[in-house]
């Protein structure tokens, strides 16, 4: 019999529900050991995304939004603790994405799965409870009820950090959408692999298409767009020095909230600050409500 050559898969970014390829026809070779290695065989060709794609992936995030902003919290934690579950059932399909990527050894690609599960059940937990810690009743000196409630923000745009990039994007993805917006995902510019394994499962999941969107691509082509594009409302960004100033110049523009860390300063994904209620503040809103009392 003879032999046969395997068949490889073509990564396609997950935009609005939909495998897509980028608009502009590009693509970066990645090979195994990382896309910096040219020896190792090839994983795929990776879509380069551009300014186009992004503002594409903010329109189905736009179209998104709305519904998954009136579910209610018990649903949205349901959606993502599936998710959470569908992870952990292809956690040896993620761990093998990993280290194929170059992104980690065999345990430490294992440990970085387990933890992105735990993170995802962590923040479906959350779901219902973050607006009673987040939230208020204030003590006025008046015949008043007031009340201080939290609302999404709308669109996010999310940069992922190189280390742990799948725990890494997980961790900035969760506390996002566990509120009610909708996000536009840069994966990790060296180990965007991951990111693409990560969009085969959400396509299967029980999340509506368009409330999570992941490009790949390079930084320095997209994070303008990202700083400036005035529909997106805040930034969650893992970047070094020069692209954090940026980012906060452009979104100046547009009123935009920016909680940019510093890689390989500022983040530890495994440590226990990395997630918390305060990791969902950044991305809500408040509002506070006067009722008479007795009307």
């Amino acid at each position: 019999m003879p032999s046969r050559l395997p068949v490889t898969k073509t990564p396609k970014v997950y935009v609005g529900g939909q495998f897509i390829r980028s608009e502009s026809g590009r693509v970066f070779p990645v090979r195994e050991g990382g896309n910096k290695n040219g020896s190792g065989a090839l994983l795929g060709n990776i879509p380069q995304c551009t300014r186009k794609d992004l503002r594409n992936a903010v329109e189905a995030a736009a179209k998104a939004g709305a519904d998954w902003a009136k579910r209610t919290p018990y649903n949205r934690g349901q959606i993502i603790y599936r998710l959470g579950e569908m992870l952990e059932a292809r956690s040896g399909e993620m761990a093998d994405a990993i280290v194929l990527s170059g992104a980690g050894t065999k345990a430490a690609a294992t440990k970085e799965v387990a933890a992105s599960v735990d993170r995802l059940i962590y923040y479906a937990g959350w779901a219902d409870k973050y607006e009673q810690v987040l939230g208020n009743t204030n003590p006025v000196a008046g015949p008043f009820f007031n009340f201080t409630v939290a609302e999404p923000m709308g669109i996010v745009g999310i940069i992922a950090d190189d280390e742990a990039p799948l725990l890494g994007l997980i961790s900035q993805i969760a506390p996002v959408i566990v509120s009610g917006n909708s996000c536009v995902a840069l994966a990790s510019e060296q180990y965007p692999y991951p990111a693409i394994v990560l969009g085969e499962m959400l396509a299967t999941s029980d999340l509506p298409g368009g409330v999570v969107n992941l490009l790949t691509g390079f930084r320095k082509e997209m994070l303008p767009t990202f700083a400036t594009h005035t529909h997106i409302r805040g930034i969650s960004a893992v970047v070094n020095n020069s692209e954090k100033k940026e980012l906060q110049l452009g979104a100046a523009d547009s009123i935009k909230r920016v909680r940019a860390k510093v890689s390989g300063g500022d983040v530890d994904w495994m440590a226990d600050r990395a997630q918390g209620a305060y990791e969902i503040r950044d991305f809500i809103e408040f509002k506070t409500t006067w009722h008479p009392i007795g009307a």
